[in-house]
């Protein structure tokens, strides 16, 4: 199952939507990204399998995650984005939208829009303050708050099932997202940013603390994993630290438990 390409066009031309098209052209319209994505992400992911996308913002990950065949749960709060997920992804059974955020506990939370870049829309206060005069980020404001409801983790695994791999993209939130998970999980991914680093690290003690897993790390969204191995925590934790500021992002993977892979390879 693919992406509906004229609901994005449509989305694209909606005045209401302005805040989204760039989103939406960077991550439905260019093809040679649409395969490097599925070839990345056939490393965790096969036909049959349940995921979760936690923070899904437009649905690039879904679209990838149906293209590889698994059922996709996608947890997104922000009204605007899940009106695109839900134009999208109308047609497909396969893909469940949860509206909500992801937290430490079934609830509600503020989320601080931004409603110029809604892709780093927050429930954190803490990033927010992190932000805050920080190089690269001088032009960011969260202009709107909205109420919204939270699930957990847990929540979502007693409903849909245990997820064969969990991506995890929350702008400063993952700590919490991680706290309302009380098992190991095959696979995951949590977004890290330089701005908010104590978050990883409080990322990688809750799933140490959870299980045995193994790790590794990408910057931005260049497809290169730094360690191509699964490494300890301690050795992303002083990789991160040691991140220069300008490297603004990128993603840390986890599998549990940890594979033997061949020399240099990193498999499922």
């Amino acid at each position: 199952m693919t992406a509906d390409s004229v609901a994005i066009a449509r989305l694209r031309a909606d005045p209401a939507m302005s805040s989204l098209r760039r989103s939406l052209e960077v991550y439905y319209g260019d093809p040679a990204r649409t395969d490097a994505l599925d070839t990345f992400y056939a490393r965790f992911i096969r036909p049959g399998d349940v995921t979760f996308d936690i923070g899904s913002h437009v649905g690039d990950r879904i679209g990838c995650f149906r293209r590889l065949g698994a059922r996709v749960i996608a947890v997104e709060p922000q009204p605007l984005c899940a009106r695109a997920i839900r134009a999208i992804y109308a047609g497909d059974d396969q893909v469940t939208l949860v509206e909500a955020a992801c937290g430490a506990g079934v609830g509600t939370v503020t989320l601080r829009v931004n409603s110029a870049n809604p892709t780093v829309s927050t429930a954190s206060p803490e990033f927010i303050r992190a932000a805050d005069g920080a190089p690269g980020w001088e032009q960011e404001v969260w202009d709107e708050t909205v109420e919204v409801p939270v699930t957990t983790l847990d929540a979502l695994i007693a409903r849909y099932g245990v997820p064969t791999f969990t991506k995890i993209d929350v702008e400063g939130y993952e700590d919490q997202v991680l706290a309302g998970l009380s098992r190991p999980l095959p696979a995951l991914s949590f977004e890290f940013t330089t701005i908010a680093r104590d978050v990883a690290r409080r990322c990688l003690d809750r799933l140490v603390s959870l299980g045995p897993y193994g790790f590794d790390l990408m910057v931005g969204e260049g497809g290169h994993l730094a360690f191509q191995r699964w490494v300890p925590h301690s050795e992303v934790a002083a990789y991160l630290r040691d991140l220069p500021h300008e490297a603004n992002s990128g993603d840390v993977y986890c599998v549990s438990p940890v594979p033997q892979p061949s020399a240099g390879t990193i498999q499922r």
